[in-house]
């Protein structure tokens, strides 16, 4: 059985659900504990810290984990990425008070600064000529300054709502991180490759559908070469005939971000009875 090392808890945990869910993943157990299998595919899940994935990956713990981008580049473990995944996007950044004068990332040399990643903050500065006192700070970061304990702060941020609600400003983004798939880089058993391969199967085809949209609609065959042209399509549009031999039914999938520039195109050229549906797969 193919072991997964996800994060106990957090926005990874429940964007990771999501992604199983989608993926037809099934657990026996609703309550988290510590391992839980799939009820309907070979795998079982690890829950652990999100420091203690790449480590778990690297001695073969877990089979592979799913884990930010970020603490992958911080452990430093011998593990590969197999697939990033496009969600629990956010940044690692350094930041200072609000009303600190700030020209450029100069401003960092002989300063102290609080972070939770220490290896990546160090080889950031190291890359711009700048010698800082790295203070290891485990939690709350974003109050290091406001206390007096550090200058600034190296740490995850997303909205940026914390940063402003403790008066600091962010000045220098040093790694973009997402949620990534990791392994071990070595041989699993024929069963479990055989597990990891379907399930990277399924990822692909979630990812693939996600910010598409199905489309189909009514169009007058008089119209349908005018309709055909404005489609975009994965390759060519469905044509299906309907009762009215006068009209047919015409099928398409869009990226959602061209939809109603689309549609609109579309009923200017006599289309009808536009409908949209939401993909959950898309296997291509």
């Amino acid at each position: 059985m193919l072991r997964i090392a996800v994060q106990s808890k957090g926005r990874l945990y429940d964007e990771t659900m999501e992604l199983l869910g989608a993926a037809g993943i099934k657990l026996v157990a609703v309550k988290r504990t510590l391992l839980v299998p799939s009820r309907n595919f070979p795998v079982e899940l690890l829950f652990l810290r999100d420091d203690d994935i790449p480590d778990s990956v690297a001695t073969g713990t877990a089979d592979i984990g799913i884990v930010g981008l970020n603490e992958v580049m911080e452990k430093q473990q011998n593990v590969e990425i197999l697939r990033r995944l496009g969600f629990s996007k956010c940044r690692l950044s350094l930041a200072i008070p609000k009303d600190a004068d700030y020209k450029g990332i100069e401003w960092f040399n002989g300063r102290k600064i609080a972070t939770s990643y220490p290896r990546i903050l160090a080889d950031y500065l190291s890359k711009h000529g700048i010698k800082a006192d790295i203070h290891l700070i485990s939690g709350s970061v974003e109050i290091a300054p406001g206390i007096g304990l550090a200058d600034g702060i190296f740490d995850i941020v997303s909205s940026g709502g914390t940063l402003v609600s403790n008066n600091l400003k962010e000045v220098e983004v040093a790694l973009e991180s997402e949620a990534v798939l990791i392994g071990g880089g070595r041989e699993l058993s024929a069963d479990k490759q055989q597990a990891l391969d379907e399930l990277l199967f399924r990822i692909e085809a979630v990812k693939t559908a996600e910010k598409k949209k199905y489309i189909l609609m009514n169009v007058p065959r008089e119209k349908l070469d005018e309709v055909v042209a404005i489609l975009p399509g994965i390759k060519s549009p469905t044509i299906l005939p309907l009762a009215d031999q006068h009209w047919c039914s015409v099928h398409a999938v869009l990226e959602e971000k061209q939809l109603w520039s689309v549609i609109n195109r579309l009923k200017g050229v006599g289309a009808e009875g536009i409908l949209v549906l939401n993909i959950e797969e898309m296997v291509m």
